[in-house]
């Protein structure tokens, strides 16, 4: 295991970004070789044999909200993100087990408690309604999924250098909210494929929200940078309103799930914030750490 050595300061940022351009000018053909291990065992879903490749990207999630309108979803349970970058590109190439972003529920604080079906509503769905909420079906996760290609070519982008400089976008994920419950049933979403709700995530600042780009080590033959108490945020994107809940009765169920989120809401209204830790290595090197 290669030793990690911690950097503060100017040096830290320097030195990072030597790293980011050494990593991204890495792209020389290389023999075939096993399933990566050691420090590079988590890159196993990382194009790591196809010679186009320069690096590959593993972030984890582990804290931090997204709050659409009225409510805020912590994350509490870890969010992956994984796959690859060709050079001089930030376009974010899917992880091999189609699992570029995994999909965690979160659990929706409150969910559907205390909530009873509107006077206004056909009574054969009040009954319904206040039936299940009586046998306790009050628990709502959210999950954040990719809008876009599972695999291949995605529309998420990586930018390590603003990642590090605490500039500009980091990380761009078009997403859709996925609320489940047993009666919202499994097609309740905000936002679409077509629509989704774009995250410009950043180290720097957005809104009335300060990221971090964190503290910086790396590996003795510099093939691999580790970012850890990465702070990314987002505090400009609209949340659009619900769609799809509660399947034939979505024409009375969307407008409940939007009264308790206070969706639709405009830019500043919401915000995302994911901390974590960001991991870089070069391909070759992912390639090459088999036995």
């Amino acid at each position: 295991m290669a030793k990690f050595v911690p950097m503060t300061g100017i040096a830290k940022k320097l030195l990072a970004l030597g790293a980011a351009l050494m990593l991204a000018a890495a792209a020389l053909a290389a023999p075939a070789g096993a399933e990566p291990t050691g420090e590079f065992a988590e890159f196993n879903q990382c194009e790591y044999e196809n010679v186009e490749v320069s690096t590959c990207i593993h972030w984890v999630f582990d804290a931090g909200t997204i709050k659409l309108g009225e409510k805020a979803i912590p994350v509490t349970n870890p969010i992956t993100l994984q796959g690859s970058l060709l050079p001089e590109s930030d376009l974010l190439l899917g992880a091999t087990n189609n699992a570029t972003l995994s999909n965690t529920p979160q659990a929706v604080p409150g969910g559907l408690l205390g909530i009873t079906a509107p006077g206004s509503w056909p009574e054969w769905l009040q009954e319904e309604f206040n039936n299940q909420i009586n046998e306790g079906f009050t628990g709502v996760t959210a999950t954040v999924e990719l809008a876009g290609p599972p695999s291949g070519q995605t529309n998420v982008t990586v930018n390590t250098e603003n990642l590090i400089f605490e500039l500009g976008t980091a990380l761009g994920l078009p997403v859709k909210i996925h609320l489940e419950n047993p009666i919202l049933g499994g097609e309740c979403y905000f936002g679409s494929e077509s629509e989704p709700i774009q995250l410009n995530l950043t180290t720097g600042t957005s809104g009335a929200f300060k990221g971090s780009a964190g503290e910086l080590m790396f590996n003795e033959p510099f093939t691999l940078i580790d970012l850890t108490n990465v702070r990314l945020v987002d505090n400009t994107f609209a949340a659009p309103s619900a769609n799809g809940c509660g399947g034939i009765a979505s024409e009375f169920i969307d407008p409940l799930v939007d009264s308790i989120f206070g969706t639709p809401a405009g830019a500043g209204e919401n915000h995302a914030v994911l901390e974590g830790t960001f991991t870089e290595a070069d391909r070759e090197a992912v390639l090459n750490s088999g036995p």
